[in-house]
């Protein structure tokens, strides 16, 4: 049975078994992380409209991560999801002698940019991709209805 999250404009489900970042949920931010029993993890932020381009705050995401990771290898993405475009990238690095792979994801809507970040480990993720998109479309249509904005 899926666990509903709705705070501050946000609103998704996520699995029961998932462990949302109470911290985060307490703080007046516009932000929810959530993490599956293994690590890997599933994260929102709804930026306001005047804090930035959709481009330039997934670049800011990639920046993070490549302080993290130099070797990291990216690609850009587009794709749409229920009808909402969205831009991004797909980024795999190693982590403890370990392929990860990260999708940072920036969806415009009338209340701000949504930016969506996932990452596990690479065996785990093609297991989790489905759940991370299932989130993913909860998301859009929960927080912002089913259409382009």
């Amino acid at each position: 049975m899926p666990v509903n999250y709705a705070k501050l404009g946000i609103r998704f489900e996520y699995p029961e078994n998932w462990i949302l970042d109470e911290e985060e949920a307490r703080d007046t931010r516009n932000a929810a992380t959530v993490y599956a029993p293994s690590g890997a993890f599933w994260s929102v932020n709804l930026q306001p409209a005047d804090d930035g381009e959709p481009q330039a705050l997934i670049d800011s995401v990639l920046e993070t991560l490549r302080q993290e990771y130099p070797d990291i290898d990216e690609e850009p993405v587009r794709e749409t999801v229920e009808d909402w475009d969205m831009i991004g990238y797909e980024a795999n690095f190693y982590c403890l002698d370990l392929t990860n792979t990260a999708q940072i994801r920036a969806v415009p809507s009338p209340f701000g940019t949504f930016v969506i970040v996932a990452q596990a480990e690479d065996r785990e993720y093609e297991r989790l991709g489905p759940v991370f998109r299932a989130m993913t479309i909860s998301l859009l249509r929960n927080s912002l209805g089913k259409g382009t904005p």
